[in-house]
């Protein structure tokens, strides 16, 4: 049988007066979904989204895995107040100039998960020796910054050829997708060795939200 898909629901989307349902919906179908954050500073990207407090909010009314992606120029300085926040994963961008090393032990050392995101237009040979020590590969299918762009179906290689690197050398690091989602990206993605699959604009803008969800997790 085959595995399901995890989705990384991104309330980037979501309609935040109503959030709340949306995650008690979450955990009714128990479909294992993750919910997923973008933290954006205005400056490694050319957008400003969500703080640590907000992820402090929400870890209180639900033991949901949360996914937090650090768009940000110096995650050196901002990780822990999401770590304290209940962060279960932390990723942050190979593009930073942050020694990514001691990022990622001192990361682990707080016995949180940890990522490296690329976006679309970097080569998987910056973050390949980092693949032994993290969690995720988080590989960016549309320019970040926004909700609702294209999917780039230039990456697919990129997913192809991270998934040989990670299975000839048996690394436990899963591989998630984060852009343009829908029903026929996900099954693309998914073929070409995708683990996780990172939806937003597709599950919040559908009219029935758990049936999005269902169509890309399968």
């Amino acid at each position: 049988m085959k595995k399901r898909n995890i989705i990384a629901i991104s309330i980037l989307s979501a309609n935040f007066a109503v959030l709340g349902n949306y995650i008690k919906m979450l955990e009714e179908i128990n479909f294992g979904c993750w919910i997923h954050f973008d933290i954006m500073d205005g400056h490694f990207v050319p957008n400003i989204a969500l703080g640590s407090s907000v992820v402090k909010s929400l870890r209180k009314f639900t033991k949901l895995f949360f996914d937090i992606h650090l768009m940000v120029t110096n995650p050196e300085k901002y990780w822990k107040d999401f770590q304290r926040a209940g962060a279960d994963l932390i990723t942050f961008h190979s593009e930073i100039k942050y020694d990514k090393k001691k990022l990622i032990k001192n990361i682990k050392l707080s016995r949180t998960k940890v990522g490296i995101s690329i976006n679309p237009e970097t080569s998987i040979s910056t973050i390949e020796k980092f693949l032994p020590y993290i969690d995720i590969i988080l590989i960016m299918s549309v320019n970040p910054g926004f909700s609702g762009q294209n999917f780039m179906k230039s990456i697919i290689s990129k997913i192809e050829n991270i998934k040989k690197i990670i299975d000839k050398n048996k690394y436990h690091c899963l591989i998630e997708i984060d852009g343009g989602i829908d029903f026929q990206t996900a099954k693309i993605c998914t073929s070409a060795g995708a683990d996780v699959l990172v939806s937003g604009n597709y599950v919040f803008s559908s009219k029935n939200f758990i049936e999005a969800i269902k169509s890309i997790s399968l």
